[in-house]
């Protein structure tokens, strides 16, 4: 079959990269000038699939009240409000009842350890050797802190989690270039799972994508999809004068983030898909004789500011945040600086702050949850797409489930409640 991939960020790349090795002709159309230049950018690289849960959960709308008052909120609100917000807020909410969110986990659980199982393998079959770490902490400062992870430390082990609630001394064996000074309660190790460099990793995929065949167009903005036994991409390129021209496939596939609500809204598929937005922040590691262990080993997570703090090669990667509304352009100084102060209470002194790169990204989340995967309705149209602030962690994955759809295959794993119709049903 001749098909289409709408976009090139890491969901894009995998699907090509799948759809390539099954033997398709794969045409992939980006707007930017490379594979990952936007939401795949420089996101924190953590691959835990235990740690993959829905924003909506029961008690989150109160705790996002109260993150608003919090001068490190790892919450907040910016204006002006996305189209549809409000409407995305309200079935968000809906659907933060416990019911759905334990479906909705075990959806999201089942998505991201087969996509560890698939990226595991990807990276050994083709000796992709991108940077990456084993092993991941999740900090508790205080006694308060382990007591409200508790919740969470339970349906760890409901669902099998290789973990171990460890105290703050064991912890800073493991990650030795913990400081001190700062309070350290207990820890959640989990050794099974990393962190890794997603920039890098898709852009060996692409290599291996374009090695079976498949095609990268860049520089090129699709304006228009036409559904039907052979679907049209009308496509031009950026900056182009003439007017965008159609080309027919078998099939498409939109993994195009955020841009996909604007392609999918004429063909009657309204998805509630809106930018949440995440920063980072990203700094040469010092190299200090005799002190050896200056940043992190591999990736914590600071339970109390949602914060991650990544080792990527030589560099030291902090991530963080959850910003509704706003846009790519503002960015907020307060974010920022939470991220430094997460950074300077366990690392201090580790990055070279005089070469620290700031990043804003708008992850496309839809409000349950979990992605679409599959049939879109509309005849020869695919999506895969509304991964969240996860697109790392459940990018191989969901891209082997689509290529096996669109195949007429059976998945390897039950995909129940990640197509299209939850959406509509809700």
């Amino acid at each position: 079959m001749r098909v289409a991939v709408i976009g090139a960020g890491i969901v894009g790349v995998t699907t090509a990269f799948e759809l390539a090795s099954d033997g398709h002709q794969v045409t992939v159309f980006e707007r930017r000038a490379s594979v990952a230049e936007e939401t795949s950018f420089a996101n924190a690289g953590v691959v835990a699939p235990g740690y993959v849960t829905p924003w909506a959960a029961p008690g989150m709308p109160a705790k996002v009240l109260r993150h608003l008052l919090s001068r490190h909120a790892p919450v907040r609100l910016a204006r002006p409000l996305a189209p549809g917000q409000l409407g995305w807020m309200w079935r968000w909410w809906r659907a933060c009842r416990a019911p759905v969110h334990a479906a909705n986990r075990a959806r999201l659980y089942r998505l991201a350890r087969y996509s560890q199982q698939r990226l595991a393998l990807l990276s050994s079959s083709l000796h992709l050797e991108h940077e990456q770490a084993r092993g991941y902490l999740v900090l508790l400062r205080t006694a308060r802190d382990l007591t409200a992870a508790r919740g969470s430390l339970r349906l760890l082990a409901e669902l099998g989690v290789n973990f171990h609630l460890i105290d703050g001394a064991r912890a800073r064996t493991i990650e030795r270039g913990l400081n001190p000074d700062t309070p350290l309660h207990a820890a959640v190790h989990l050794p099974d799972d990393e962190v890794g460099n997603c920039r890098q990793f898709a852009h060996l995929l692409r290599a291996e994508a374009q090695q079976r065949g498949a095609v990268f167009r860049f520089g090129r903005s699709v304006h228009h999809l036409d559904g039907g036994q052979q679907p049209a991409v009308w496509h031009q390129a950026n900056g182009s004068t003439e007017a965008a021209t159609p080309e027919l496939f078998d099939a498409v596939v939109v993994c195009a983030a955020l841009g996909s609500r604007g392609l999918l809204k004429p063909l009657g598929l309204g998805l509630p898909l809106v930018a949440v937005h995440g920063y980072s922040i990203t700094a040469p590691l010092r190299l200090l004789e005799g002190h050896p262990h200056l940043g992190p080993a591999s990736a914590v997570m600071d339970e109390k500011y949602k914060v991650a703090i990544s080792r990527l090669g030589q560099r030291v990667r902090v991530a963080g945040s959850a910003e509704l509304g706003g846009s790519l352009a503002q960015h907020n100084a307060a974010a920022i600086h939470t991220l430094h102060k997460v950074l300077d209470d366990w690392y201090p002194g580790c990055a070279q702050h005089g070469q620290i790169q700031a990043w804003k990204g708008a992850r496309p989340m839809l409000p349950d949850g979990p992605p679409v995967l599959g049939a879109s309705g509309v005849p020869g149209v695919w999506l895969n797409l509304g991964h969240g602030s996860s697109g790392w962690a459940l990018a191989c994955g969901s891209a082997r489930v689509l290529a096996d759809q669109l195949a007429g295959r059976a998945p390897a794993i039950d995909v129940e409640g990640l197509d299209v119709a939850r959406l509509v049903r809700g």
